[in-house]
């Protein structure tokens, strides 16, 4: 008998799917429309989504009870509220009662006419402004929150505040100067070639901005310019505490579409996919309006500018869900299936979307590529430390004096970060805890910040670099209630697909909620978790929970019910 790989590994679902034109992305979108507006569970319209392209009801309804924007009712107005870290922070959680109270809902409900329906989701990119929520697709931010929701203040939602540090922007020249996108693409296909592209992506040393830190040009080398090669966006930006790829999105979409088209070039890929996470209903738009812009300019279609080079790009919009922002779990997601984690091998770069090549770069990584190709590899490398080159957006959340989303190099320091272009915590409040790179990047405390903002320097102390939002925690929130928030976040967002993770998440909840300080338990449940779970979301939870101990010390040790 001939051992089956996991290169070999038969998918049902691939297969069927397959047969029935490949759905895909269209059978989400068609549940989306679907969901709007009724309080039924996904059994009583899903299947019929699922007959209409052909596929068994299965097929939708692993979807539709997977995603939160499908499984959670709706009623004729649904509410997104965020419970996220940044949000929590600023009220102490206090804001989801103030709301569900002004509402009259609870959470993931819907009131008995179907009016009104209320869904907690986790980020929708107002860090810098919390808390937050989305009444429909328009934003209410600040402490008025529940009265805007109730109609007693007007919406209320400022614009991303951004600056540079570096002197020379390599990502907000953009946003903060209006320098125009495209620019590079037209000299790259009229006058240049893919291995130029490569070549100076590879000496720039550019690492992946999504929180893998994975060497680009490796990974682009890796799908082997196979004709079938797909490019992937990966706009699904859900660090809480992070809003660089939104901001990106929707102040300079141009340069996004640039960076991918630039690395479909390299790659040779003749398609591009973008995925915008639907928490951010108006960076989908702006880059909808953008890919439609770049096709009447001659910058994308089936002949770029006059030449051979063809490549088509499209904007798909996701469902709710933290891992599917995960390489693996974002394919299975733009396949049509429930955003889990795959094993790998075979990994995207071999067998991604559809089984075709497959290479995703976050957000703020292409959007480095057109400076780098402009500019040069080598200048590019000059900047950062001597082993992660480049700048990185760092966004800071609302407790700061001064939030927003600041362009530094790498290996600045996080306490110049902090004290400086953050001017510290607004209202002269005192620094209890730094958490950096997200939930499941890791905390700091206020006397432990003089570290470079590195991975290596982060990992150094228990931290992760991340997408390198930072949020803020000053006294008023207890250390116990920071702990029970990280618990609650990865309990919810945990796929599900490996036991580790899914069971051991939920324990971990169990133990925050009955005030069981860290101990000999919590270390058995870290070992099982670090150990066996399938992805790095279940890894990150222990290191997690470890630095926020380290960064609380004596006044966790001894919190309890």
């Amino acid at each position: 008998m001939v051992p089956v790989g996991p290169a070999d590994r038969f998918d049902a679902f691939r297969a069927l799917a397959d047969r029935r034109g490949r759905p895909g992305d269209r059978l989400t979108e068609s549940l989306v429309e679907a969901r709007a507006g009724t309080g039924d569970g996904p059994e009583s319209w899903a299947p019929s989504v699922a007959a209409r392209v052909g596929l068994p009801a299965a097929a939708a309804l692993g979807p539709a009870t997977y995603y939160a924007d499908l499984a959670t009712p709706h009623g004729r107005r649904h509410v997104r509220v965020c419970a996220a870290t940044a949000c929590f922070a600023a009220r102490a959680g206090r804001h989801l009662a103030e709301v569900e109270h002004e509402l009259g809902v609870s959470a993931g409900c819907v009131t008995m006419d179907q009016d009104t329906s209320l869904q907690t989701v986790r980020c929708l990119g107002y860090c810098y402004a919390g808390p937050a929520a989305l009444d429909g697709d328009v934003p209410c931010t600040g402490p008025a929150l529940s009265r805007q929701l109730a109609g007693q203040a007007p919406p209320s939602a400022p614009e991303i505040p951004a600056a540079d540090d570096t002197g020379d922007p390599v990502l907000l020249g953009g946003v903060l100067f209006g320098e125009p996108a495209w620019q590079v693409w037209s000299r790259a296909v009229l006058a240049g070639s893919p291995q130029d592209v490569l070549g100076q992506v590879a000496a720039s040393g550019l690492r992946g901005r999504g929180g893998a830190g994975f060497r680009v040009a490796a990974k682009w080398e890796a799908a082997g310019r196979a004709p079938d090669t797909v490019v992937v966006a990966n706009g699904d930006e859900g660090d809480p505490g992070s809003y660089a790829d939104r901001l990106l999105m929707e102040a300079d979409p141009g340069r996004v579409l640039e960076g991918l088209a630039l690395a479909c070039f390299a790659c040779g890929a003749r398609r591009g996919v973008v995925l915008v996470r639907s928490e951010y209903p108006a960076a989908l738009a702006r880059m909808r309006e953008a890919v439609r812009q770049a096709y009447a300019n001659s910058c994308l279609g089936p002949s770029v500018h006059g030449t051979a080079t063809s490549l088509d790009i499209h904007v798909v919009e996701g469902a709710g869900s933290y891992v599917a922002g995960e390489e693996t779990a974002l394919i299975a997601g733009l396949e049509g299936g429930r955003g889990c984690a795959r094993p790998r091998p075979p990994f995207p770069t071999e067998r991604g979307l559809w089984d075709a090549p497959t290479v995703v770069n976050n957000v703020e990584t292409l959007a480095a590529v057109p400076w780098i190709v402009r500019h040069g590899g080598e200048v590019y490398a000059r900047r950062g430390t001597t082993a992660e080159s480049g700048t990185k957006l760092v966004c800071l959340s609302e407790r700061f004096a001064r939030p927003g989303c600041y362009e530094v190099e790498l290996g600045t320091p996080v306490r110049r970060i902090v004290t400086e272009l953050g001017c510290g915590l607004k209202d002269g409040a005192e620094l209890a805890a730094l958490q950096v790179g997200g939930p499941l990047g890791g905390f700091l405390s206020a006397d432990a910040l003089d570290v470079p903002l590195s991975e290596a320097g982060l990992s150094a102390r228990g931290a992760a670099l991340g997408h390198a939002g930072l949020v803020a925690f000053d006294e008023r929130v207890a250390p116990g209630d920071v702990l029970r928030h990280v618990w609650e976040f990865a309990a919810a967002e945990s796929c599900g697909a490996c036991s580790p993770c899914r069971v051991g998440s939920r324990r971990g909840l169990d133990l925050a909620s009955a005030g069981t300080p860290p101990g000999k338990e919590w270390e058995r449940l870290a070992r099982v978790l670090a150990e066996a779970s399938l992805c790095a979301f279940g890894r990150r939870i222990p290191p997690a929970v470890r630095s926020l101990a380290r960064a609380y010390g004596d006044r966790l040790a001894g919190w309890g019910p």
